[in-house]
């Protein structure tokens, strides 16, 4: 199976590392044109060097796209509609085809009980990993629909499905209820020719909170992590972009209101 992507234009959020760095220059090396989008100016940065310096060394290989980085907070409704808007007039039929809603995380919060988390520490979780995904499609779904086609893909957790290792209750019910917003989606969306289907990914060190998180647990804390895993071994970012290649692709055009669990086997 030949994964193309050429003429498709793509937006995935939370890509100035980890899994979205990875998927939006996976995207591009075949054939997209990528727009990436996130907060950290100097990292999205390096996101689209990385991707250009690939296309130079691949030495400009046909049909290979591009990543274009953009400024977006998620959370803001006006960015985000002004960020589809201007993706959509540069795109050839006005739309954006595929749409990764991968921003999240846990901002640097750690587990607390539960009487001493802030109701804003709550809201800024919530907005991030759930609402993100609500103002994006919000955005996007008219055009998608006015053309009769689209791909949406959004990277909830492990947590979404159980409970989160982090201990972060806002977390773990943003995801779930993430994943609960793919399903309703993918019934609404359906009649239109879109599908929208949801990565729940397993324990990865992509990014510095899992670094932190990874360094916490001690050597016997990761040995038990391992052990737990029927494969034996953390995932990577790649793992979880090639599941999201594939939900993306034209092969996956029956496929929706899914949730598939990217984490070695549990």
């Amino acid at each position: 199976m030949k994964l193309e992507f050429d003429g498709k234009v793509v937006v995935v959020t939370g890509a100035a590392h980890g899994f979205g760095r990875e998927i939006a220059l996976r995207f591009a090396q075949l054939g997209a044109r990528v727009h990436a989008w996130d907060i950290l100016r100097d990292e999205l940065e390096e996101t689209a060097a990385m991707a250009e310096a690939h296309a130079h060394g691949a030495q400009a290989v046909e049909g290979e796209g591009a990543v274009i980085p953009a400024y977006v907070d998620v959370t803001d409704p006006g960015q985000v509609e002004e960020g589809i808007s201007l993706v959509e007039h540069g795109s050839p039929d006005g739309q954006v085809h595929i749409l990764v809603n991968n921003a999240g995380g846990v901002l640097g919060q750690v587990g607390r009980p539960v009487e001493f988390v802030l109701p804003g520490e709550w809201n800024d979780i919530v907005a991030v990993n759930m609402t993100s995904v609500f103002l994006t499609v919000h955005s996007a779904a008219p055009a998608m629909k006015e053309n009769g086609y689209g791909r949406i893909v959004n990277i909830s957790s492990g947590a979404g499905l159980g409970v989160s290792k982090t201990g972060i209750q806002a977390y773990a019910a943003a995801k779930a209820g993430q994943i609960g917003l793919t399903r309703q989606l993918a019934h609404e969306l359906g009649p239109f020719g879109i599908t929208v289907n949801n990565v729940a990914p397993g324990f990865v060190r992509s990014n510095p909170n899992t670094e932190r998180q990874w360094e916490a647990y001690g050597e016997e804390g990761q040995e038990v992590l391992v052990e737990g895993i029927a494969l034996r071994r953390l995932g990577t970012p790649g793992d979880i972009a090639d599941a999201v290649l594939f939900l993306a692709s034209d092969q996956a055009g029956w496929i929706t209101g899914q949730v598939l669990s990217v984490d070695g086997g549990k």
